[in-house]
């Protein structure tokens, strides 16, 4: 057995604790953490949202996409068809009244070419070539039928457009204003267009 003076007397005191770390919030730091994480999910799936909203909006359906593209060609295609027409059409009739006018010209050409004839038949008859009368009334009605007319207008207004007045005379009663008082020789018109004036003699 041990000796209690050797040993020495039992000490009383008790023993000092250890130290011990600081205390912690651990509420404080686990709310901490889940607010971050909560906000960082939150704000990816606001930005996924707005990035489906915007593709959504720029693309739509696929088959809407085709089917509107398909239908602005076919608006394309309609309106250049329409132009396209419009101005064929335009120039169709451009092309007829250019050819008219051509037409009517080189038949009035034609006209004014036979009108000596007609000159030296009138002339025939009038110095008793009666045999030649029948030829000149002949041409004269297929001209006619093809646009000549002829201008013979003896009592008639006198018409500076259309007549040529080479004698003059004292106007008569009754006159009012000029009158064609003779026509020395005839004239003709193709289609409205002078080809040579009637000259005349002029009363008034």
């Amino acid at each position: 057995m041990s000796d209690p003076a050797v040993d020495g007397p039992e000490s009383t005191e008790p023993a000092s604790p250890a130290a011990e770390p600081p205390a912690t919030d651990s509420s404080t730091d686990v709310s901490s953490s889940a607010s971050g994480i909560s906000s960082a999910n939150t704000d990816g799936m606001v930005d996924e949202a707005v990035e489906g909203l915007e593709e959504q909006a720029g693309s739509g359906d696929p088959e809407l996409d085709v089917l509107a593209a398909t239908e602005a060609e076919r608006d394309g295609y309609l309106s250049d068809l329409q132009r396209v027409t419009a101005e064929f059409a335009n120039f169709r009739r451009q092309a007829e009244r250019r050819n008219a006018e051509i037409g009517a010209l080189a038949r009035g050409g034609l006209a004014e070419k036979l009108l000596p004839v007609l000159d030296a038949c009138d002339l025939a008859v009038e110095h008793g070539a009666d045999d030649v009368a029948p030829i000149r009334a002949s041409l004269v009605q297929a001209l006619e039928m093809a646009g000549l007319e002829v201008l013979d207008p003896d009592g008639e207004p006198f018409d500076p457009n259309r007549h040529e007045a080479v004698l003059h005379e004292p106007a008569a009663d009754g006159d009012e204003g000029q009158v064609v008082a003779e026509v020395l020789r005839r004239g003709y018109a193709w289609e409205g267009r002078v080809l040579r004036p009637a000259m005349v003699r002029v009363r008034g």
